[in-house]
C-alpha cells in the first residue's frame, strides 16, 4: 500500500511554487520523483489537480498520494563489493571506477545495485525498484565512498543531511594545470548545457553550486586537490574545475580531447564521507585512499617532479 501526506499551507509558505514547496516538505524524495507525482496527478490542491508552477496561498490543503515502492525487479548479481562498514541500518561501499551505481537505459546489469541486492538482503525502497538503497550517487568513472540505506527511515535521515549540507563529502582529484592559490572556493550555478544535453554547464539560471578546495601537491602541468562539496549537483566537481580552466585529468566529457596517462575516465575519488548515524546519533567519518591506478600516476609524477 502507498501512503498519503497532507500539508496545510502556512503564512510563511504563501507564494511558493507548488512543486518547490512539496519538494522541500518531502525531503526524502528526489525532485524528479516529485515531478513524476505531479505529472501522474498524485498531488492535489484543495481536491483538484494543479500545475507545478502554481503559487500556493495560506490555508490551502495539499494532498500527496505516494504509491507503494515498486517491486524490485532488478536481478541480484554476485559481484564483489569493497564493504568499508556495515550495520543493520546502512552500508558504506568503496565503489571502483567503471561501475555504474544503478540500472538505467544502456546499463541494466553489473551495477552497484545488482551487487547490493546479492550481498544485502533488505534495502530502502524510497527511490523505487531501480535504485533500492541508493541515497546519493557517484558517476560511473568516479571511485570512492558511497552510503546505501537498508530501510526507509535511515534513507530519509541520510537524505535530510545531504539536503541540509551537513553530510561531509570530500574528493581527491588530479586536475590539469598548476593552481597557484593554496585554498579556493568555486561558486558557480550549474544546469543542463544548452548546447549538449549530455553535459552540465555553468549557466546563469542554474542551481546554486559551491565547491571548496585545497591544493595538496603541485606537479609539472598538474595539481592534486582535495575538494569539499558544499552542494551536490550532477558532475559538480568536473564542471566547476573545467569552468576555472583546470579540468579533471581523464575526464571524457569536460576535459581536453587528448588522452592523459591512458585513462578511460576521470581521476576523481570520493575519499571522505562523514555523517551522523540516523539511529545511534553518533558522528561517523570514513576515509579511503585513492585506487591503485591513481596512486601509480602520483608516484610516477613524484619521481619526475
Amino acid at each position: 500500500m502507498g501512503k498519503q501526506e497532507i500539508l496545510i499551507v502556512s503564512e510563511e509558505m504563501e507564494g511558493e511554487r507548488l512543486d518547490k514547496l512539496v519538494t522541500e516538505y518531502l525531503e526524502y524524495m528526489s525532485r524528479s520523483a516529485i515531478q513524476a507525482l505531479l505529472t501522474e496527478g498524485q498531488i492535489a490542491l484543495n481536491g483538484e489537480i494543479c500545475k507545478a508552477s502554481y503559487r500556493v496561498k495560506e490555508g490551502e490543503e495539499i494532498i500527496i498520494n505516494i504509491p507503494a515502492p515498486e517491486t524490485l525487479e532488478i536481478l541480484p548479481q554476485d559481484i564483489p563489493l569493497d564493504i568499508v562498514y556495515e550495520d543493520q541500518y546502512l552500508v558504506i561501499i568503496n565503489k571502483p571506477q567503471g561501475m555504474v551505481v544503478h540500472p538505467a537505459h544502456g546499463n541494466w546489469d553489473n551495477t552497484l545495485v545488482n551487487a547490493l541486492l546479492f550481498h544485502i538482503k533488505t534495502l530502502s525502497g524510497i527511490n523505487g525498484g531501480l535504485r533500492p538503497g541508493i541515497v546519493h550517487r557517484l558517476d560511473k568513472d568516479t571511485s570512492g565512498l558511497l552510503v546505501a540505506a537498508k530501510d526507509d527511515v535511515t534513507h530519509r535521515h541520510l537524505a535530510a543531511q545531504i539536503k541540509e549540507q551537513t553530510m561531509e563529502r570530500q574528493y581527491t582529484a588530479l586536475v590539469h594545470g598548476v593552481i597557484s592559490e593554496k585554498l579556493g572556493k568555486i561558486e558557480a550555478p550549474i544546469g543542463r548545457s544548452k548546447t549538449d544535453r549530455k553535459k552540465m554547464a555553468v549557466i546563469k539560471e542554474g542551481k546554486t553550486a559551491v565547491s571548496e578546495y585545497q591544493v595538496l601537491e603541485r606537479y609539472d602541468n598538474y595539481s592534486l586537490v582535495k575538494v569539499k562539496l558544499v552542494t551536490g549537483r550532477t558532475h559538480q566537481i568536473r564542471v566547476h574545475f573545467a569552468f576555472i580552466g583546470h579540468p579533471v585529468v581523464g575526464d571524457p566529457l569536460y576535459g581536453p580531447g587528448k588522452k592523459h596517462f591512458d585513462l578511460d575516465g576521470q581521476a576523481l575519488h570520493a575519499s571522505t564521507l562523514g555523517f551522523v548515524h540516523p539511529v545511534t546519533g553518533q558522528p561517523m567519518v570514513f576515509q579511503t585512499p585513492v585506487p591503485q591506478y591513481f596512486d601509480d600516476i602520483l608516484n610516477n609524477m613524484e619521481k619526475t617532479n
